[in-house]
């Protein structure tokens, strides 16, 4: 889902909750708990999680009865992508050679996997020039 707006930055206990949401795709809170694997945590703790993801639109609901089924609508690859792009902006300037070279500079990257990463941005690139062009017409 592509989304005109920039998503919120979710805290820490909200995007533990989340990758949960994302793993199983749609749960209920006691699915969440289970998970979480502390039996002991309040259902009202993780209700209330929930229901922030929900109003920062992160996560929507069906209800039957009671009972609120949650799924994800946003994707875990738009929230990864929206990170990396804050992440980019914050400390690389929105340079992405930068943060491709803070990370060759930093971890161990092979050949192949830097290869890799540079075939990436260049295909990223390619889309993003296409989409301008695009709106240009």
């Amino acid at each position: 889902m592509k989304r005109n707006k920039t998503l919120p930055t979710l805290t820490k206990a909200e995007e533990e909750v989340m990758q949960i949401i994302w793993q199983l795709d749609r749960c209920v809170v006691r699915d969440i708990i289970d998970a979480l694997g502390d039996p002991d945590m309040p259902h009202s703790t993780i209700s209330s999680v929930v229901r922030i993801l929900e109003k920062k639109e992160f996560v929507d609901h069906k209800a039957y009865g009671k009972t609120h089924e949650y799924f994800p609508i946003v994707t875990k690859e738009e929230y990864a992508q929206h990170g990396v792009k804050s992440l980019m902006e914050k400390y690389f300037g929105g340079s992405p050679k930068k943060l491709v070279s803070f990370l060759v500079q930093s971890e161990d990257l092979n050949l192949k996997e830097l290869n890799d990463i540079m075939k990436t941005l260049d295909a990223g690139g390619a889309e993003e020039n296409d989409g301008k062009k695009k709106k240009k017409k």
